[in-house]
């Protein structure tokens, strides 16, 4: 299941009773906020208490803010305004709580491979641990109080990241995400909502949040991915059969292996036709968790800020080329 389910993760959305939502709150309102936030989490008997790092949008360079969310842990919405916007992380990257984006607070969860219920205990342990020292708006009626309506009730997103290959190439994901917006759910590109997907990377997540209790949509969420895995899964038998696919994976992983200069956008389709051939066993020697890190490390922006330098164009083709032949030309063990 983890081969095709590539993340999962939670995300709740909050916002404080005492002060109006983002888009009708000054700087200084929002630096409040920021604060408020901040001393509750000190303040709680939370895993963020006393090991988190505070990331305050004004002070990053524009790498640091593309590298968030390159790696997941922010919206491309929230790196676009810096005024009164800071960001909460764990240490070990998977929790993290972007406050004054389109709410005060959006709390997320990520956990590697499909890890649904774990995902949610995790946020759902920190949201009742922050609102023990916050005053959430929520209504009898409406549940938690959103600045979109479409977040009103719970107030929960959960969604998964997909790697889709065989349903990409046979162009059957289009006609699926019609199916899924019956179902409650919807299926977008790698980074979310307007963007487009990458290396046949999908996330797909609840849609509904009124009316529903989180436990419904996150087992609606889980039977539908299982479907669709499954569809990924016996596509993926009848595509690998067929030589032209194997030499594709061949080729790919050729270039990958031997390329002195190689862009992202090449990059990605090649991890991709790789990371299929690895899943279905036509290649040996190397760990789906290899390619995934790769995916991750060669997005232009997290070079930058890992290098701790800039980089041209050119600079980030060749040391993203040399990084993968390195990768991939160590002897083959577990990660």
């Amino acid at each position: 299941m983890s081969d095709v389910v590539m993340l999962t993760r939670i995300r709740l959305a909050r916002n404080l009773k005492k002060y109006p939502f983002p888009c009708k709150l000054n700087t200084a309102g929002k630096n409040e906020v920021v604060k408020t936030v901040i001393d509750a989490i000190k303040n709680s008997n939370s895993p963020l208490a006393n090991d988190f790092d505070v990331l305050y949008v004004k002070d990053l360079t524009e790498a640091q803010r593309i590298s968030l969310v390159e790696t997941h842990l922010a919206s491309p919405e929230f790196i676009s305004d810096s005024a009164g916007r800071a960001i909460v992380l764990s240490k070990d990257r998977e929790i993290s709580i972007m406050l004054n984006e389109e709410d005060h607070i959006r709390l997320q969860v990520l956990k590697k491979g499909f890890e649904l219920e774990k995902a949610f205990e995790l946020a759902d342990r920190l949201d009742t641990l922050l609102d023990e020292n916050l005053d959430f708006a929520f209504d009898s009626k409406l549940g938690y109080l959103t600045q979109c309506p479409t977040n009103l009730g719970t107030g929960m997103r959960a969604s998964v990241m997909l790697h889709l290959p065989a349903l990409q190439s046979g162009k059957a994901v289009s006609r699926i995400a019609g199916n899924l917006q019956k179902l409650g759910l919807t299926i977008r590109g790698t980074y979310g909502e307007g963007t487009e997907p990458e290396g046949a990377m999908y996330q797909l997540s609840n849609q509904v949040t009124l009316g529903i209790s989180e436990k419904s949509a996150i087992e609606n969420l889980r039977n539908i991915t299982t479907q669709l895995v499954n569809q990924e899964q016996n596509a993926q038998k009848r595509m690998i059969e067929s030589i032209e696919t194997q030499d594709k994976i061949s080729r790919s992983l050729g270039i990958l292996k031997s390329a002195k200069l190689i862009s992202r956008d090449e990059a990605m389709s090649l991890l991709s036709n790789v990371r299929f051939g690895v899943i279905t066993g036509e290649l040996g020697g190397i760990y789906v968790n290899t390619i995934d890190r790769l995916i991750s490390d060669i997005q232009p922006a997290t070079m930058i800020v890992n290098k701790q330098e800039n980089l041209t164009p050119q600079q980030r083709d060749i040391i993203r080329a040399e990084h993968i032949r390195t990768v991939l030309g160590r002897e083959p063990r577990q990660p």
